[in-house]
């Protein structure tokens, strides 16, 4: 079992820069507690995401820590020049010293590209053509490609990662229909949403990539064996009574920021996460209380979707860093050996 952290960086009521400082000080308490890796978003004009350029944030991240893995889910591959990229990939690479993952997606928000100027019906294509270009352009010497969206011809890869062939890639794990892609790129798989929801999900993604085990294109990837992940927004204090109280208005906070700019277009973020804390812990996508009742809730997830991978959304809405730097500490200490324990 692994554990990582998946990181909106939503807006607070802070200066923007507090909110980065303190977001390195509990990047270092994961690496020191032993955490596999640290991901970020990519969202464009809402509150969700103080992150619109992972790249970025993610180089600062590269010199304050030493061993944990460093990425994006997703970088949105549609709203790139894809050569533009993956040179900064490469950068990132080097500048972490070999700790770059790269998740890759299409993006479902049409007001996100619409602010960009990009047509979001030409992105499923734009999607498969970048994500050919970027695989092509970390594992070559040179970049030839001639497709509808991009043309590259003879251009030299001077930029080389120093993972090889390339940085591991991850996907989203959204629709049943969307499990053959990663499974043939050889990609790593990390969902969220209610718990059945991930069972099904999890396991139609297994079944993928045992289909595709002799795909071309998996015989490049790094990743041999696929990490199957789930996110869960987690909030840990000494008691149930106080987990709640200070949880249940971060949790609002956050989803307000989330469905913002959804609803300032008159339309609404069509996920499977709740807006209604009630709900949203019924799920299980939301984990709250004491160290023993989040103990208990991890490890019945863990044993019903037999993921190797959990990915805790640590900070968000009004937690605030103080609370956060608790609640991280109480799951390293009382919690994480317990997961650590299945095996």
């Amino acid at each position: 079992m692994k554990f990582g952290i998946f990181d909106y960086i939503d807006w607070r009521d802070e200066p923007l820069a507090k909110t980065f400082d303190d977001r390195m000080v509990l990047l270092r308490a994961a690496e020191k507690a032993g955490f596999y890796a640290y991901h970020v978003t990519e969202h464009h004009s809402t509150r969700l995401s103080s992150t619109p350029s992972p790249t970025v944030f993610l180089a600062a991240a590269a010199r304050e820590t030493t061993r944990i893995r460093l990425g994006a889910l997703l970088f949105l591959l549609p709203l790139y020049n894809p050569l533009r990229l993956l040179e900064e990939l490469c950068i990132l690479d080097n500048l972490s010293n070999g700790r770059l993952d790269i998740g890759v997606g299409r993006g479902i928000s049409p007001h996100e590209f619409e602010v960009l100027d990009v047509d979001f019906e030409k992105s499923g294509t734009m999607f498969e053509e970048a994500l050919e270009v970027l695989v092509k352009g970390l594992s070559s010497d040179v970049l030839d490609h001639q497709g509808v969206h991009y043309q590259y011809k003879d251009i030299p890869m001077v930029w080389r990662p120093v993972q090889r062939p390339y940085p591991p890639l991850w996907y989203g794990l959204r629709t049943a229909e969307g499990h053959s892609r990663p499974a043939r790129y050889g990609m790593n798989g990390v969902t969220l949403g209610p718990t059945d929801r991930v069972v099904s999900l999890l396991n139609g993604f297994r079944e993928a990539w045992k289909e595709h085990s002799a795909d071309p294109l998996r015989a490049g990837s790094p990743v041999k064996t696929p990490i199957e992940g789930v996110v869960r927004a987690m909030f840990i204090a000494p008691t149930d009574a106080e987990a709640e109280r200070i949880a249940r208005p971060a949790y609002k906070q956050w989803f307000d920021s989330l469905a913002s700019l959804w609803i300032r277009r008159g339309t609404y973020p069509p996920i499977s996460l709740s807006a209604d804390y009630d709900a949203a812990r019924k799920s299980g996508s939301l984990v709250v209380g004491s160290p023993e009742t989040a103990k208990r809730e991890l490890l019945a997830q863990a044993k019903a979707t037999g993921i190797n991978y959990l990915v805790l959304q640590l900070a968000f809405g009004s937690l605030g860093h103080a609370n956060e730097m608790r609640s991280l500490e109480l799951f390293s200490r009382e919690v994480k050996p317990a997961l650590e324990a299945l095996g």
